[in-house]
């Protein structure tokens, strides 16, 4: 297993999660039995299959573990599971059948569009550069779905001819059309004037569309996830439901509120497996049931 995976968990869980250092510790060393386990079945985290990881469950039983550790073992390598899928990393979840929670897989957290606006105008009343980057990472993940990772790693060319759309290559180096609206391309053209304020000191270009004068040249997504944290607390909205994957999310789950087929909704968020898209469809259903339940005059207690 790419050690890339391991770390971008463990990063996603601290600063997206607020996880402990102790949990994150935890973490790491359940993923590194798990893979200790599958490498005698000459597998990985990458490759393993429901079949091992079944098997990987059965073993935590007889080895004597506390049911609380075996339980933690066993959420660690869930969790894990769905955040690759959520990635793009595997078109499946081999944990997901495996003595699956009765309650289901959590649906993904969604601001609402009241919610979506705030946070936009937030970000847009932040003074200098620093405001207009945020707009336009915030605006161009809204409009197009991108993962964060897909975001970042824009190269400047990408969109320095003001395009409709971009080519995104994904998982797979599959590439796939992602639309950019007119507030995308708005707020990207007032972030390009002031672009070169973020360029690594000495340099005179980046090739990267978000540069920083960090250590990898690019803005990073624990930075990012710090500045959407910061403008979600000055928007009022509660920062455990604001990270870079619910702008993803909301993305997909407004264009389902408005009328967008799932088919569609899958192509642009790049996913193999319709199943992984319609997850969205029950946060639809369950806010548009909410909004009836509240708006509608038969609905309404006298």
């Amino acid at each position: 297993m790419p050690a890339a995976w391991t770390e971008a968990f463990l990063e996603m869980m601290s600063v997206e999660r607020a996880a402990a250092k102790n949990t994150l510790t935890a973490y790491e060393k359940d993923l590194a039995d798990a893979s200790g386990y599958l490498a005698a079945r000459k597998q990985t985290l990458e490759t393993a299959s429901a079949e091992d990881i079944e098997a990987w469950f059965n073993d935590l039983g007889r080895r004597g573990l506390s049911p609380a550790t075996a339980a933690r073992r066993r959420s660690s390598i869930r969790q894990f599971y769905r955040f690759a899928l959520t990635e793009g990393w595997r078109e499946d979840d081999p944990s997901r059948r495996v003595d699956a929670p009765k309650a289901g897989r959590p649906l993904p957290k969604v601001l609402s569009r009241a919610d979506m606006e705030r946070l936009l105008a937030t970000a847009a009343e932040k003074d200098g550069a620093g405001g207009l980057r945020l707009t336009a990472i915030v605006e161009v993940i809204y409009a197009s779905g991108l993962r964060i990772s897909e975001c970042l790693d824009l190269p400047l060319a990408a969109l320095a001819r003001d395009p409709a759309y971009l080519i995104v290559r994904g998982k797979g180096g599959k590439e796939r059309l992602a639309p950019l609206n007119d507030p995308a391309r708005q707020a990207v053209k007032a972030y390009l004037e002031v672009r070169k304020t973020f360029l690594p000191k000495g340099a005179k270009e980046s090739p990267w569309l978000f540069p920083s004068r960090g250590s990898t040249g690019r803005l990073t997504r624990r930075r990012f996830s710090q500045m959407l944290e910061e403008a979600a607390v000055l928007a009022g909205i509660d920062r455990s439901q604001v990270s870079p994957h619910v702008l993803r999310h909301a993305f997909a789950t407004h264009l389902l509120e408005g009328g967008a087929d799932l088919r569609t909704v899958q192509k642009l968020l790049g996913h193999s497996d319709i199943a992984t898209t319609q997850i969205y469809t029950h946060v639809a259903e369950g806010r548009l049931a909410q909004i009836v339940a509240d708006k509608h005059p038969l609905s309404r207690k006298d």
